[in-house]
């Protein structure tokens, strides 16, 4: 399979050798470019359409906010992971509705961004577990649906929801309960439907109102 093309954007060159390095290293992925500011990464995006870009988020001239919004409405398909020092609500906030498809703390970049790139380049949200909680608080006053939708899922359709919330895949899923992919496939769009929710944000929006992904321990 070809390795999942990377793009760094980060205005300090230190720290984007360090996360070239970690990425480099993996066999599945490369680095294609870098770039030092949110036009640069909005430029660049447009000449390499790499399969996810790194976007720190406080540069220079265009902010990474703002890059990722424009990325995200010119080439969708394009996976956004942002990389911050920030764990306020409005900073996670302004990612996620810009079109990020997550976030890294830059303190857990070393651990996690390998395994964070991953994720959100097969179509998943990856949450920094040190900012669940921050999410939390934020997402309990989203417009989602009702305090009793819960309710309305069969047990087996709240299980299927809560491990895709949690980043496992319609195979993982199936491994573990014993049931074809077919079948999560079934049980993930008849709760869908239940729920309104209209694709993985919303259902890991959902997850996390309702408190599935504070011991989950996947993002890991």
């Amino acid at each position: 399979m070809p390795k999942l093309r990377v793009l760094l954007a980060d205005d300090h060159a230190i720290l984007r050798e360090g996360l070239k390095a970690l990425i480099n290293v993996h066999p599945d992925m490369e680095v294609v470019g870098e770039a030092e500011d949110g036009k640069e990464a909005y430029d660049r995006t447009r000449e390499l359409r790499p399969d996810v870009v790194v976007m720190d988020v406080s540069m220079p001239n265009v902010n990474g906010v703002q890059a990722t919004r424009d990325v995200h409405r010119e080439w969708p398909n394009v996976r956004i992971l942002a990389l911050t020092v920030h764990e306020e609500r409005s900073y996670l906030r302004e990612l996620m509705e810009a079109g990020a498809s997550g976030y890294v703390l830059k303190r857990s970049a070393a651990e996690d961004l390998v395994h964070a790139v991953t994720v959100v380049a097969r179509g998943d949200v990856y949450l920094d577990p040190g900012v669940t909680a921050v999410v939390l608080g934020k997402v309990a006053r989203m417009h989602l649906p009702g305090e009793d939708s819960r309710h309305q899922l069969s047990e087996r359709e709240a299980e299927v929801l809560q491990l895709i919330a949690q980043g496992h895949s319609n195979k993982e899923i199936a491994d573990r309960l014993k049931i074809s992919s077919k079948t999560v496939e079934t049980y993930k769009a008849r709760s869908m439907d239940k729920l309104g929710l209209t694709g993985r944000a919303d259902i890991v929006r959902f997850a996390l109102q309702k408190g599935w992904l504070q011991d989950s321990g996947r993002s890991r």
